[in-house]
């Protein structure tokens, strides 16, 4: 049987992350490479001079004696933990298959539960932030559905209690074949939300087909053309060739969630469905997961504990 080249292709072995990053000199030179890609460039003046403070680790404008640290503005910025506990748990987050827990985390890394939880949903915050900056186009598949809510008795489907609704939506290249995937919390499945969402997530002229819910009409408010499919209801429903990718991807979201993390609560949902989603919008090319991730880390701003517990992300 024909191996899919996309899930058999060669990963970055840990090996080779050791020998690139194990020590945390190595971490700070290509923190310096990602940041500064054409050399020094002073934040405060532009000036490209500069000198290193070896005592603090900082960089020291020639121009305008301002002092900047590798990490100022950053989402890693005032961390108290070595770089190299932050390229460990970049490398995990993008090599595992499934996703990796804070509780996961908190042991490879050897730090405490509530550390590997802050340090996991800052990542995740950047990668939500980056792809929230690229527009699906072209061919979209959408969908709605919902996570957690009642397992066992009580009311099913839509209105069951508890239950928090997300878009998935799927861009497919001309051969429809899936290329990325956006997965957005909304606060219901009302026209204005949908519009609102499309106007942030859709580029103009985009084709979407969904199936007949009233509300994904929206999306020509944003300028997108709409095919509805009346697909039925029922298992037979996710099987409808109109919507097959964005249903076969709901699928394998919600084992992999389900089978990483005991809970997701809604509050911090928009995070886990973005992990999913940035590992997915670049499965072609493992190696280069670790570095991109860690180059967007380095434009995210700051996101401090406090502010990180109590985020609200529905875009």
């Amino acid at each position: 049987m024909a191996r899919n080249w996309i899930q058999f292709q060669k990963g970055y072995s840990l090996t080779q992350f050791v020998e690139e990053y194990g020590t945390e000199e190595q971490c700070m030179d290509a923190l310096f490479r990602w940041r500064w890609p054409n050399g020094f460039v002073c934040p405060r003046c532009e000036h490209t001079g500069y000198g290193r403070v070896q005592s603090r680790a900082l960089y020291q404008c020639h121009g305008c004696r301002y002092q900047v640290s590798l990490t100022a503005g950053t989402i890693l910025a005032s961390t108290k933990l070595a770089l190299r506990t932050w390229f460990v748990a970049m490398y995990l987050m993008t090599q595992t298959k499934n996703g990796i827990s804070a509780l996961e985390l908190s042991r490879q890394l050897g730090v405490s539960y509530n550390t590997a939880w802050s340090l996991k949903h800052k990542l995740m915050q950047v990668m939500k932030e980056r792809d929230d900056t690229r527009p699906l186009g072209g061919s979209v598949q959408l969908d709605d559905a919902y996570w957690g809510g009642e397992r066992r008795g009580g009311k099913r489907g839509r209105g069951a209690p508890g239950k928090t609704p997300f878009v998935a939506a799927v861009e497919l290249n001309p051969k429809g074949r899936p290329v990325r995937m956006r997965l957005s919390r909304v606060g219901a499945f009302q026209s204005e939300e949908i519009a609102a969402w499309a106007k942030c997530h859709l580029e103009p002229g985009t084709v979407v087909f969904s199936d007949a819910l009233g509300c994904f009409t929206a999306v020509q408010r944003a300028g997108c053309f709409h095919q509805p499919f009346v697909t039925g209801g029922g298992p037979a429903s996710a099987k409808h060739p109109a919507l097959s990718w964005v249903n076969t991807l709901l699928g394998n979201l919600k084992r992999s969630m389900h089978g990483s993390y005991h809970h997701v609560s809604s509050k911090h949902l928009p995070q886990y469905l973005a992990e999913f989603s940035y590992r997915f919008n670049r499965r072609f090319s493992l190696p280069e997961m670790f570095p991109r991730l860690a180059y967007v880390a380095l434009r995210t701003p700051p996101m401090p504990n406090r502010v990180l517990k109590l985020a609200e992300n529905y875009a």
